[in-house]
């Protein structure tokens, strides 16, 4: 094989890769009125260390994952989708134990990564019968539950980043949700931007954004586009870091 045609065989690859990664961040279309969702992961390169998914599970239920894997290119991309693995592949044997759930995960990503690598990563399962939210953060930017009278709740139980130590253990939180009530999860490369003075947008410019978004939409997929936009007009545009952003919004309830 010439140099030309190794060139093109790592370009393939490297597509291929971009396409499968993105292929795991796919919405699925709400199943029902009273939840509307949407997300957007804005990477710095090809291929990034952040993911999102949203996952329907049974019994009226929606699970929510987003995730921040150390370093940038292709190891972190890699640790995340090893990460996205065990995740589902964890749920058909822990079951509903969300805390057995991300052991288990953590397990996995320690033995089969090299030392250093670790990714935080904020699960949840939200129940529309009992509009409860059940949930482990594993060392990630706590998400937060904005009210409609416009107080802040944040979500920060569970224990550290999957794959930094052998043993971890976790705790499981729960939070009730009502209608009107918007939950944000992110990962830094939103909060840590800077302006041209240097000041960092940080969590309370985006909580900020987020707020003024829900008054002027109700649509998941506007409020999403509404708190990239500030978040643009904030840093010009200069982005360092992978961007993750993750809405939910609760409607009426339907039954």
């Amino acid at each position: 094989m010439t140099t030309d045609e190794m060139v093109v065989d790592v370009s393939q690859d490297w597509l291929l890769a971009c396409d499968v990664q993105q292929g795991f961040m796919q919405t699925p279309r709400a199943a029902s009125d009273s939840l509307d969702y949407s997300a957007r992961c804005r990477q710095v390169r090809a291929l990034g260390g952040d993911c999102y998914n949203f996952i329907p599970l049974k019994n009226n239920r929606l699970a929510l994952i987003v995730a921040d894997a150390s370093g940038k290119g292709l190891a972190a991309a890699l640790m995340i989708a090893n990460v996205q693995s065990s995740l589902r592949t964890a749920a058909l044997f822990t079951g509903d134990d969300l805390a057995a759930l991300l052991k288990v995960v953590n397990h996995q990503a320690y033995t089969s990564s090299s030392e250093g690598r670790y990714a935080t990563l904020f699960y949840g399962v939200f129940d529309e019968s009992t509009r409860t939210l059940r949930y482990v953060n594993a060392g990630h930017n706590p998400p937060a539950v904005i009210r409609r009278d416009g107080s802040m709740h944040c979500l920060e139980k569970g224990g550290a980043p999957v794959g930094l130590f052998a043993d971890s253990e976790y705790g499981e939180g729960i939070v009730k949700l009502e209608s009107g009530d918007l939950l944000i999860a992110f990962t830094d490369g939103l909060t840590e931007v800077t302006n041209q003075a240097g000041e960092e947008w940080g969590v309370h410019g985006l909580m900020k954004a987020a707020a003024c978004a829900a008054q002027c939409s109700q649509d998941a997929d506007d409020l999403v586009n509404l708190i990239f936009n500030t978040m643009d007009d904030f840093s010009q545009g200069h982005q360092t870091d992978d961007a993750t952003l993750a809405v939910v919004r609760i409607g009426p309830r339907l039954f």
